[in-house]
């Protein structure tokens, strides 16, 4: 099976719950299996998903949007 990592900085990101909450969006994606927080609080955060398919920047937009964050770069 082919797997797909994709990298997004998030602005705004500054403790434990924050990452808990980008991660619950994200997994409700459908094909996410990991996501992987660097988190830097006071700057942006690293954050990659791991997927069975290719991820829409659109829909990684919004689901992090949904947990209240904002991506500010990405390689999607």
């Amino acid at each position: 099976m082919t797997h797909f990592t994709t990298t997004v900085l998030v602005d705004g990101m500054t403790c434990n719950h924050c990452i808990a909450a980008v991660t619950e969006e994200l997994e409700a994606l459908d094909g996410v299996e990991d996501v992987a927080v660097d988190l830097k609080a006071g700057g942006a955060s690293e954050v990659t998903i791991g997927s069975t398919r290719k991820l829409k920047h659109e829909s990684i937009s919004e689901a992090i949007a949904e947990a209240g964050y904002l991506v500010v770069d990405n390689d999607a």
